[in-house]
Order: structure tokens, then sequence, then C-alpha cells
């Protein structure tokens, strides 16, 4: 290297999975194109995540080839390792590979990125991280606080793997200003905490289908309100009101399409039992999870999106939606509510009656649809990656030099 240039920052982000695995929902998504976007920005990324069954995963056009710790692949400069797992529960995979690779690699690196909370590869990476002296970063995605499940096994996790991962990282990301606060109060110091929102990739939605396709397929009139749901079905996304409040604002015509996997077994057919009992079966369509061109196809053709969750420490989903032009209802309890409200959208709290108030109030006012539907664009125009990655390399800096200050 000639003594004029400078050599790259080399950044290894560290997140339980990661592309293909899209059913593992938004965070997929959102590290992939960050990691992109920085890699288009000049630095060397490299993601190290699990292997969590390629052999039995469309890999959607990536080419993966075996490796010493499992299988890698390269895609737009972004070079990703899954480590190979020999065994699993819920979201945890054991990797022993990962042993090796911190020793073989991790001096190369010099910094290291990890995301969530409460899988065993973050805390064994930041065991070697702390042991090299290599600074480290930690974006928890709305998890420092147990909201779903296991509430018993994450405070344990607090108190035994996680202290040390979690008091020893220079910059803790939040994503919303919903999360910083949450952050601050549970004493994250105000030093340590930035915040940076999830972004939008601008060529994802740049060139959306052609409108009419997915009603078409679905048999679903162009005439006919279409709200959508896009997202995991767990009791805490909220589907179930949205079901009921749609029957109250949409009680003789529309449709309500229900776009996500299962998160928790029996709740598809719950959700169907809700729709059955509100008397609005036929008009509920229950798509399972979307991906690529079959989403753009339900954003291209929706009316209006709605996430009536309980907890979102962003909220990815409704971001693609304005994106696409979609005004959106979300609830106070949605980190993205900042960005929404009056804007791009509603915001409301998470009960029946309101939401419904808020439906009929968008698909009644036309003025205020139509305003709401031009401020998508411009609420847009803040989520784009290449200007958030911008932002996340200033962070690097600032953890790489100690610099405090979270704005």
């Amino acid at each position: 290297m000639g003594s004029s240039e400078v050599r790259p920052m080399r950044v290894l982000m560290t997140v339980q999975a990661y592309y293909p695995f899209q059913e593992r929902g938004g965070p997929v998504f959102k590290v992939r194109s960050l990691a992109r976007s920085l890699a288009h920005r000049g630095l060397h990324v490299v993601v190290l995540t699990a292997d969590l069954g390629l052999a039995n995963t469309r890999r959607n056009g990536l080419k993966i080839e075996p490796c010493r710790w499992g299988y890698r692949a390269e895609e737009e400069g972004v070079e990703v390792i899954y480590l190979s797992s020999v065994g699993h529960y819920r979201a945890l995979t054991l990797n022993p590979h990962v042993i090796g690779f911190c020793g073989a690699s991790l001096r190369q690196f010099d910094l290291v990125h990890f995301y969530g909370l409460y899988d065993l590869l973050g805390p064994a990476v930041s065991y070697f991280c702390r042991r090299q002296e290599i600074p480290y970063v930690i974006e928890p995605m709305g998890m420092y606080r147990p909201i779903d499940r296991s509430f018993r096994l994450k405070r344990l996790w607090h108190s035994s793997l996680g202290g040390d991962f979690w008091r020893n990282a220079r910059k803790i990301i939040a994503t919303s200003e919903m999360e910083e606060q949450e952050l601050l109060d549970d004493g994250v110091p105000p030093t340590k905490l930035v915040m940076r929102y999830n972004g939008i990739e601008s060529g994802d939605f740049a060139n959306l289908p052609a409108r009419g396709g997915f009603r078409a397929r679905h048999g679903i009139s162009a005439t006919d309100p279409l709200v959508l749901f896009l997202g995991r079905l767990i009791p805490r996304k909220g589907a179930d009101v949205l079901i009921r409040a749609f029957a109250r604002a949409c009680p003789d015509s529309g449709w309500l399409v229900i776009a996500g996997p299962e998160g928790e077994p029996g709740i598809g057919e719950q959700l169907r039992n809700c729709a059955r009992e509100s008397g609005i079966a036929s008009r509920v369509l229950f798509t399972g999870p979307l991906f690529g061109g079959e989403k753009n196809a339900a954003l291209a053709d929706a009316n209006l999106f709605v996430l009536p969750s309980r907890y979102e420490n962003f909220a990815n989903a409704a971001a693609e939606a304005m994106a696409c032009g979609v005004p959106v209802i979300v609830t106070e309890y949605c980190g993205i509510r900042s960005l929404v409200d009056g804007r791009a959208g509603l915001v409301v709290s998470p009960e029946f009656e309101p939401l419904a108030d808020a439906m009929r109030r968008i698909f009644d006012d036309k003025i205020m649809y139509n305003r709401m539907k031009d401020g998508c664009r411009s609420v847009t125009s803040e989520l784009r990656w290449e200007h958030l990655a911008e932002r996340m390399e200033d962070f690097y800096r600032a953890a790489l030099t100690g610099i405090n200050g979270a704005h």
C-alpha cells in the first residue's frame, strides 16, 4: 500500500440470523442493507453469523461455498461467514467454530458491531474482543427489555453471559427516540448512547410492480379498500386487534391482508377464528410470509398499512410501506411514531376502538389521505441507508477514538 493511501476501516458484524434466512424477520434485511451500504462507502465489512439451515433454505441467487468455519458467501463487497451449528434452541445456536474463527481472524478487524441480545454468539465473540482489546458496539434491536417470553432466562443471560458483553461496549446504538429513552431510563450512560434510525434500500422500491397484480391474483376488486399487515404473527403485533377494528371500520366492503410467518404455533388458526367471529372471514386474506416481488406487489396495491403492535423498537415494515407511498397507522409504542405522526399517517393507542376510528378517519377524509401519501416521500428521504451509513461510520470512528457524545 502506498504511503499516501489510508487503509479502509475493517468492521466485523456479528448477528444470529442473516440473509437468506428471511423468515427471521426485519433484522435480517436491516443488517444486510447496512453492511452493503458501508461496503459501498469503502469499509471492509465481514458478517459473522450462524448457519440456520442453508441446506434446506432457498438461497435466492446467493453463491455459497464451504470454508474452514462452515460456509462463506460474498455479495456486493460484503463477505459472510456462516458458522456451522451443532445444536439450537429457539433462536440460540451452538457454534464451536467461533473459537477458531476468533483466534485466527479477529485481530484483522478494527471494530466489531454486535446485533441483538440473548444468543451465545455475541458473548462468545465479545470475550475474544476484550482479550484482544478490540472495541465493539452493540445494537440491541429493541431486545434490552424482555417483552415476549422466557423472561427468567433473559434475566439470567443479563446476569451471566450478557453482563460483561453489555458493560464493555464502547457504544450502544438505539434505533429510535423511544428506544433511546428506554435505555437512558435503564441506566445506559448518555455518553455511551447513540441513535440511528433503521433505513430503506432506495432501490428495493424504486420500480414497484404495476398496480392490480396482487388484487387480481386474489380476487380483490380494484375499488375495494385494501388494508395490509406485514409482520411475524405473534401476540405482541396485535393482528387480532386489527381484525376486530377492521370489522368495525369496514363492515360491508374492503379487504384485510395478514401477511407474515407464524411466530408461535397455532396463532394462525386463532386469528382465523377471530376473523370468523368478527363476521369478516371472507374478506380477510392470510398469505403467509411475503418476500421480494410478492411483498412489493402487495404494497403496490395497498391503500393503508396498519401495525397495531404493543412494542416495536422501530417498525421496519411501516417504513417500507411509506417508501411505497402507502399511508400508515402505527401505535404509540412503535419507535417510528415520531416520523409518522401527522406526516405520513396516524399514531394511536393499541386498542380496538382508537384503531377503528383511525381507519375510518383516513378512509373518509380524502384530503388528509392524499396529504399523508405526499408525506411518505419526505419521510422516506430521511431513511435512506446511504445517509444512515454515513452516520454509522461516524459512530464507529467515535468508538475507535473513545470520543463521547451521543449525536
